[in-house]
C-alpha cells in the first residue's frame, strides 16, 4: 500500500512540476502583455472600460465550461477510463462538448441583445455619469462575447487530456492566450485603439483550443453527434456540476459586485484591483493550481479503486508541497509589492499613481495567497470523492461573506482616508481564508484524519523559514532602497529565495532533498 502511494505522489510530483513550468511560461507572457497593455493604456478610462466588459465574457466561461464543468466531467470521465469502457467515455465527452457549446452560445447571444442593460445597471453604474466610456464598454463587450464559446469548448479539451495524463499542452494554453492580446495590443490596437486589445481576446482565444487540437486528435477520440440526455454518465456530471455551477455563480457575483463597487469608486480602482488580482494568482497557478490539476486525477482514480489511504496520503503531500511553497510567496508579494509593480509596468501611461493603486490591493489580495492555494488543493479532493455539495455549499458561504465585506470595507477604507478598493481585496483575502479553514476541517473529517501532523509539521518549517527570509529581505530593502526598482526587486526575489531555501535545508526537510535528487538527474542527464 505504501510503495502505491508514494508512486502516485511521485507521479503528481512530476505532472505538477510539468505544469508549473508551464505555468511559469504563461505567467512570463502574461507579464509581457500586462506590462505593454498598461503602457499603452495606463489605468484610464479605456483600460476602465475594457475590464469591465470583459468581466462578461469571464463569467459565461467560468459558469459552464471552466472549474464547474471539470470539477464534474473529469472525474466521471476518469471512472470510466479505468473501468476500460471507452466507448462510454467518448459519449459522454460528445455529449457534454455538444451541450456546452449549445448553452454558451445561447447565452452569449442573450448577453449581446442585453449589452446597454448589463452595462448601465449591473456591470458598471458608475460608467454612467461617462456617456463615451458607457458606450466602448458596451462595443468592447460585443467584441469579446465569442471567446466564451471558444474557451468553453478549450476548457472541455483540457479536462479530457488531463484525465489521460496529459498536462504539459493543457497548462501552455494561457500562454497563447497571452500572445493573442500581445497581437492585439501591438498590431491592431495601434489602428484601432482599444478595439484592437478586444480582437486580440477573441484570437487568443481561438490559439488556447487550437494548440490542444494535436494532442486531442492522438487519443483516438470517437465523436458522436448526440445530447446523452439518456446516459447515466451524463446525469451524474450535471448532478455534480449542478451544485458547483451555484458556487462559481457566485464567485462570478462577487467579482461583478466589486467592478461594480469600484467602478463608483476614483478612476483606476477597477484597473487596479483587476491587475493586482492578476498579479496574486500568477503564484498561485504556478504553485495551487499545477498540483491540484496534477493530483486530481489520481486522487480520482485512488478514489474510483477504492484505496482510501493512498487518497489520504497524497492529499496530505500534496498540501504540505502547496504550503512550504505558498507561504514565502505571499510575504514576499507584500514586502516587494512597490518594486516589482513599477519595474513591471510603471512607463507609457502607467504613471507613478497607478503604482500606488495596484501596490495598495496587491498588499491585501496577498494576504490571502495562501488561502487561494489551500483552497484551490481541497476543493479538488473532493470533487474527486463525487463531492461538490461540501465544497460548493463552503464557497457559497464564504463568498456572501465576501460581498456583504466588500462593502463593508470599503466604507471602513473610506472613514480612515484610504483607497477604498483596498477594502475589496482585503474583503476577499478574509472570506478566502475561513473558506479554506472550513473545507480542512470537514475533509478531516469525512476521511477520519488525513496525516495532520505532516501537515502541521510543514506549516511550522515553513513558517519558520518564511521570518528567516522576510528578515533577510527587510535589510535588503532598507539598503538598497534608494537604489533602482530592477535592483531592489531581482536582489529580493533572489536573497529571499535563496534564504528560505537554505532554511528548508538546514531543517532536513525533505522536499528540498527530493529537488536537490532531481535537479542533479536533470543536470546528469544535460552532460550526458
Amino acid at each position: 500500500m505504501a510503495d502505491t502511494s508514494s508512486h502516485a505522489t511521485r507521479q503528481i510530483a512530476r505532472a505538477a512540476s510539468t505544469v508549473m513550468v508551464a505555468f511559469i511560461l504563461s505567467n512570463l507572457t502574461g507579464l509581457l502583455r500586462q506590462i505593454l497593455v498598461l503602457q499603452a493604456f495606463g489605468t484610464g478610462m479605456e483600460m476602465e472600460a475594457f475590464n469591465a466588459a470583459n468581466r462578461v465574457s469571464e463569467t459565461l466561461f467560468n459558469l459552464v465550461a471552466g472549474g464547474a464543468l471539470a470539477s464534474a466531467f473529469i472525474p466521471t470521465f476518469t471512472g470510466l477510463l479505468v473501468k476500460k469502457d471507452q466507448q462510454g467515455a467518448w459519449k459522454l465527452a460528445s455529449a457534454i462538448f455538444n451541450l456546452v457549446v449549445l448553452i454558451i452560445s445561447l447565452a452569449a447571444l442573450v448577453a449581446a441583445i442585453f449589452t446597454p442593460q448589463i452595462v448601465r445597471y449591473v456591470l458598471a453604474p458608475g460608467f454612467s455619469t461617462d456617456p463615451i466610456k458607457e458606450q466602448l464598454a458596451r462595443d468592447l463587450l460585443l467584441i469579446m462575447l465569442p471567446s466564451a464559446i471558444l474557451f468553453s469548448c478549450s476548457g472541455l479539451v483540457m479536462g479530457v487530456l488531463n484525465s489521460n495524463q496529459v498536462f504539459f499542452v493543457p497548462a501552455l494554453t494561457p500562454s497563447l492566450y497571452q500572445l493573442g492580446m500581445i497581437f492585439g495590443v501591438l498590431v491592431l490596437s495601434p489602428r484601432i485603439g482599444i478595439q484592437g486589445l478586444a480582437w486580440g481576446v477573441v484570437i487568443g482565444a481561438g490559439l488556447h483550443l487550437g494548440v490542444q487540437l494535436p494532442k486531442l486528435i492522438r487519443q483516438q477520440i470517437h465523436y458522436y453527434p448526440i445530447l446523452g440526455f439518456d446516459l447515466p454518465e451524463v446525469h451524474e456530471v450535471a448532478k455534480l456540476m449542478a451544485p458547483r455551477l451555484l458556487g462559481v455563480a457566485v464567485v462570478q457575483l462577487n467579482f461583478w459586485v466589486n467592478t461594480r463597487l469600484a467602478s463608483l469608486q476614483p478612476e483606476g480602482s477597477v484597473t487596479g484591483i483587476v491587475v493586482a488580482f492578476t498579479l496574486m494568482l500568477m503564484p498561485q497557478a504556478a504553485i495551487a493550481q499545477s498540483i491540484a490539476i496534477a493530483a486530481l486525477p489520481t486522487l480520482s482514480s485512488q478514489y474510483a479503486l477504492e484505496k482510501i489511504n493512498d487518497f489520504r496520503s497524497t492529499l496530505a503531500s500534496s498540501l504540505r508541497g502547496m504550503i512550504l511553497l505558498s507561504m514565502p510567496a505571499s510575504i514576499g508579494l507584500i514586502m516587494l509589492r512597490k518594486p516589482i509593480i513599477a519595474l513591471l509596468y510603471q512607463r507609457g501611461e502607467f504613471n507613478e499613481y497607478s503604482t500606488q493603486l495596484v501596490a495598495w490591493a496587491l498588499l491585501w489580495y496577498a494576504v490571502g495567497l495562501v488561502g487561494h492555494c489551500l483552497v484551490e488543493i481541497m476543493a479538488r479532493a473532493f470533487y474527486a470523492m463525487h463531492d461538490t455539495r461540501t465544497p460548493v455549499l463552503v464557497g457559497i458561504a464564504a463568498m456572501s461573506l465576501n460581498v456583504v465585506c466588500s462593502i463593508w470595507f470599503s466604507k471602513i477604507f473610506w472613514q480612515l482616508g484610504w483607497l477604498p478598493h483596498g477594502g475589496l481585496a482585503l474583503a476577499n483575502s478574509f472570506a478566502t481564508g475561513l473558506e479554506a479553514i472550513g473545507l480542512i476541517w470537514l475533509m478531516h473529517k469525512k476521511l477520519n484524519g488525513f496525516e495532520g501532523k505532516k501537515i502541521l509539521l510543514g506549516v511550522f518549517q515553513a513558517g519558520i523559514a518564511t521570518v528567516i527570509m522576510a528578515i533577510g529581505l527587510f535589510s535588503w530593502i532598507s539598503i538598497a532602497k534608494a537604489n533602482s526598482n530592477w535592483l531592489v526587486a531581482v536582489g529580493g526575489v533572489g536573497i529571499g529565495g535563496l534564504g528560505y531555501f537554505l532554511a528548508l535545508l538546514l531543517m532536513g526537510v525533505p522536499e528540498i532533498k527530493v529537488i536537490i535528487r532531481w535537479s542533479r538527474g536533470f543536470f546528469n542527464r544535460l552532460a550526458d
